[in-house]
């Protein structure tokens, strides 16, 4: 969690805390297990010694100093999706467009779903991009939605969260790319217990909190959320467990302290009203499955793409550009794999989850 950019400044400001031999202790970082950035490898690394407290505070000072710009238009105007596909209508996935939330008239191709991944002829992963809100209109948000009659969910592990062995890989499998449709980041960091448990392949790694957000995988690949022990709970047909913070939507309404919760809600790094890249996964009503991320989202904000896309059940998953991730993927008529990046300003690569990920995340394949 936190606001990581990859700048000269910010890798400075970390190995400056740690004294002298600052140059072997970045090395160390930099030779962390998975695919991350520079900066984030290294500011792990302090976090994991001691040193979480002076991250926060370079974190916080670095977002200070670069918020996202108010007004203007996104470049280019809003997107068109890479490998959009044809694809018949379906219940679970209605094509109507997402209102704008910049409010006024859409952009051309604003709120539009767009069909990229397809099972059969019919629309297996469907994808929209529209600006945040009617401030920050120069950025683009996406939205994803999954039938999950067409796709499952798989809770993956990461290197160092949970770190350990697993059944389940750290990267896509050269056999399991041929079946990827989704790629996702989970949660916050597990070295803070207070944001939530994790339980997969039948281990806790971290205890189940009663009341926190609970992104549930049952055994056959379907997803529910819902807070812990009274929407959702353990049973035999619950294979994974990803818990963070506590709910920010239920019964189709955000969470009413999405811009007055304190750390224990939504963080204590920036604050529930900084305006950063965002990660959000939630349910409709129908069981359609939604991730939702983006630049410059506060969690209000975000909490309003999840019930914009008709989501019943939500929670904000991970924050800052280092770790916000969504991706879909297409197999290509050559065999290879593509994969493209859900919003414009994603900074982490769309085949970040081809390489082992320090961090944990999930995965969801065509059936």
């Amino acid at each position: 969690m936190g606001r990581l950019r990859t700048s000269l400044i910010a890798v400075l400001g970390v190995a400056a805390v740690v004294g002298a031999g600052a140059g072997g202790v970045v090395a160390e970082a930099l030779h962390r297990p998975g695919a991350d950035s520079p900066v984030a490898k290294v500011a792990e690394w302090a976090r994991d010694h001691g040193l979480g407290d002076e991250v926060t505070w370079l974190e916080r000072w670095q977002y200070r100093l670069d918020q996202p710009a108010v007004g203007g238009a996104p470049a280019g105007g809003i997107p068109t999706p890479e490998g959009v596909v044809q694809a018949a209508t379906s219940a679970t996935l209605p094509p109507a467009p997402l209102p704008p939330l910049a409010g006024g008239a859409p952009l051309p191709g604003e709120g539009m779903w767009r069909t990229v991944v397809a099972v059969g002829g019919r629309p297996a992963v469907q994808v929209a991009a529209l600006r945040p809100d009617a401030s920050h209109t120069s950025f683009v948000a996406g939205v994803m939605r999954m039938d999950p009659a067409l796709v499952r969910g798989q809770l993956r592990p990461g290197t160092i969260d949970p770190g350990g062995s697993w059944q389940a890989s750290a990267a896509l499998t050269a056999t399991e790319r041929a079946g990827t449709a989704v790629a996702f980041n989970a949660g916050f960091r597990l070295n803070d217990h207070s944001y939530g448990g994790y339980y997969s392949e039948g281990r806790t790694v971290v205890p189940l909190i009663d009341g926190d957000a609970s992104l549930v995988l049952h055994t056959d690949g379907t997803a529910d959320v819902g807070a812990w022990n009274r929407e959702v709970r353990m049973g035999p047909t619950v294979a994974s467990v990803r818990q963070n913070l506590v709910p920010l939507v239920d019964d189709g309404q955000v969470n009413p302290s999405c811009a007055t919760g304190g750390p224990r809600e939504w963080g204590k790094t920036v604050g529930q009203t900084a305006y950063i890249h965002r990660s959000g996964f939630g349910i409709t009503n129908t069981g359609a499955e939604v991730y939702v991320a983006g630049p410059a989202l506060s969690v209000c904000t975000l909490g309003h793409l999840l019930t914009d896309a008709g989501v019943v059940r939500g929670m904000e998953l991970d924050i800052n550009p280092d770790w916000v991730s969504g991706a879909y993927f297409q197999r290509q008529p050559d065999g290879s794999l593509s994969g493209h990046k859900l919003f414009p300003a994603e900074k982490v690569d769309a085949g970040h989850y081809l390489r082992p990920s320090s961090r944990d995340w999930f995965a969801w394949f065509v059936r």
